[in-house]
């Protein structure tokens, strides 16, 4: 399994050790969710409020920044044999998670991961689009999480 990472804005320096932090979240989050990741590639862009809400227009009709955007590979892309088959792109926004880290009273590196590992779930095929789907994504979420000792984000304080 390959992650791709680009850091587009230079806001996301605050977050200590992103990098090796995005990996073990995708890793834990494929592992989380039952899916044999060799042989594929996730991207992970960690953008700006103004880059994610351009995206989020474009693709979601919902012109304002959100924190996580995923976007799935289709799965009858073509891939030549020797190249990794992608599985999706994940654009994270600096501004909205950190505010919203702040807001809730988790640490920032903790919210990061939560989003990482909610964008990869996306990424195979989860969702929360009715009751039912969010619970059932939101307890995998917790269940990942709480292997990295991080605390269940959907806990009411």
């Amino acid at each position: 399994m390959s992650v791709a990472i680009d850091v587009e804005d230079q806001a996301w320096d605050r977050v200590p050790g992103l990098e090796l932090l995005a990996r073990r979240a995708v890793e834990v989050a494929f592992a989380g969710a039952g899916f044999d990741a060799t042989g594929s590639e996730t991207a992970i862009l960690f953008t700006d409020d103004e880059t994610i809400a351009t995206l989020n227009a474009e693709w979601r009709g919902k012109p304002y920044p959100t924190n996580v955007l995923s976007f799935p590979a289709p799965d009858d892309l073509p891939v030549p044999e020797s190249e990794l088959r992608p599985l999706g792109d994940i654009v994270l926004a600096s501004g909205v998670i950190a505010r919203e880290a702040e807001a809730q009273g988790k640490p920032l590196p903790d919210h990061v991961a939560h989003l990482i590992i909610h964008g990869v779930l996306h990424l195979l095929g989860y969702d929360h689009e009715d009751e039912a789907e969010a619970s059932a994504m939101e307890g995998l979420e917790t269940s990942i999480l709480k292997g990295l000792g991080i605390s269940d984000p959907y806990e009411r304080q």
